[in-house]
């Protein structure tokens, strides 16, 4: 006798975000408010972000239809031919954390000595690379964005982790 592996309900709800919420915000707190991580994310280059970027996306689509091996990536809600439940993830997981880092004040508190100004036009008429202009110009909108993802790392896992416990 062949026993079949219980299978997850297609439909995704708002009780599953609402679980994701609470794992991307429980686990992205402490590292929101850490200063270590905003130093980090000062010394880091825009290419590493963008790194990171792409590793919290695998991990990801790893923790929800890998890992958890009572899910079919098939028998999933879609939009565009990308599962909801993966954009909720990822919505989740960079949300919560620019959430908490706006909320707590963390870039003025971290990065005090930071410059504001961002201005498009200027960037573009600027001479030089266009990568380098951006983060001479931009060095709290830039770093924001550099400490987001590495925050970002730990609140995928939280997302995902209390996604796949917590679901029915």
């Amino acid at each position: 006798m062949k026993l079949r592996r219980p299978r997850r309900p297609r439909d995704f709800r708002l009780a599953d975000s609402a679980q994701q919420i609470v794992g991307g915000f429980l686990l992205a707190g402490p590292f929101v408010v850490t200063e270590e991580v905003w130093l980090l994310a000062g010394n880091m280059h825009i290419l590493q972000a963008l790194s990171i970027v792409a590793i919290v996306f695998a991990i990801g689509y790893a923790a929800l239809y890998k890992a958890d091996t009572t899910r079919d990536i098939d028998d999933e809600q879609e939009v565009a031919g990308v599962p909801v439940r993966f954009i909720s993830l990822m919505c989740v997981t960079f949300g919560s954390v620019t959430a908490l880092a706006l909320l707590f004040g963390a870039p003025e508190t971290f990065l005090e000595d930071a410059t504001t100004a961002c201005d498009p036009v200027s960037l573009a008429r600027a001479p030089g690379p266009f990568l380098e202009n951006a983060a001479a110009s931009c060095g709290l909108v830039l770093t924001t964005f550099k400490a987001v993802t590495v925050g970002s790392v730990f609140s995928v896992v939280g997302a995902a982790t209390a996604d796949s416990i917590f679901a029915k």
